[in-house]
């Protein structure tokens, strides 16, 4: 309770959150680095795995690799990178680590959505003429949005969460706070730094679910099958859920 009580007593002293060694300033580092590494980890597995969910080949082949980056902690890789010649390279290391750490669910998901979509769905959209571009962007994307967006919520509060380590390589953010904390033996700035990335993380965990909710492209579109139907109006519900699919986008 003593920790709980310094911390508290540390969130509440306004000399805490100003200046470059401040909770603002920190928060804006961490915020920065984490929104980075995010955008770049989409870049990389996001355009692969679509395309190989939409292809349907290579993509069990490039999502168990990744996942091998599982198993490999973070901490090690930006130590190894650390000392590495991009040691000298600013905040590199660190973003280097931290987008392959995120590589991992967002390929995932991403290729699990688009081979999961309604191949009924898939297939009736390609009887109306539908190009392969048009098909996976109007029709394969849309269907796997939900899964897509796990894998990012996923992503983005791992991101935020770990980036507390760019602190041990010199690196800015809420970690520096941990960090000194532990340097000056001082409990209570520890305990309130980690109170600080832990309600970072929910609010950005907040943040993606109303993205989320905002971006569906489906809202409103998803129903639950009704029972009591003939095989004919499944199959009148398919074309139906294709051309609102496809006019969605």
């Amino acid at each position: 309770m003593d920790a709980l009580t310094g911390a508290w007593q540390w969130l509440t002293t306004a000399a805490n959150w100003a200046g470059e060694k401040g909770v603002w300033h920190r928060l804006a580092e961490h915020v920065q680095i984490s929104a980075v590494c995010l955008l770049l980890s989409c870049l990389v597995a996001l355009p692969v795995a679509l395309w190989l969910g939409h292809i349907g080949k290579g993509g069990a082949l490039a999502v168990n690799l990744s996942n091998v980056g599982r198993a490999v902690p973070t901490f090690a890789v930006l130590v190894l990178l650390t000392l590495g010649p991009l040691g000298s390279q600013g905040e590199w290391p660190t973003v280097i680590a931290l987008v392959l750490f995120a590589i991992p669910p967002l390929l995932t998901n991403a290729y699990l959505g688009i081979r999961e979509a309604d191949r009924d769905v898939v297939e009736a959209a390609r009887g109306m003429g539908m190009s392969g571009p048009q098909l996976l962007l109007r029709v394969e994307l849309p269907l796997a949005y939900p899964l897509l967006m796990t894998g990012l919520r996923s992503a983005a509060v791992q991101i935020v969460a770990t980036a507390t380590l760019a602190a041990m390589a010199g690196g800015g953010g809420l970690g520096r706070i941990i960090t000194a904390g532990f340097g000056n033996y001082d409990t209570a700035q520890v305990v309130a730094g980690a109170v600080l990335v832990a309600a970072l993380a929910l609010a950005v965990e907040g943040v993606m679910v109303a993205v989320d909710r905002l971006c569906d492209p489906m809202r409103g579109r998803r129903r639950a099958p009704r029972s009591g139907r003939g095989s004919r109006a499944r199959r009148g519900e398919r074309d139906d859920h294709a051309v609102a699919v496809g006019g969605a986008a």
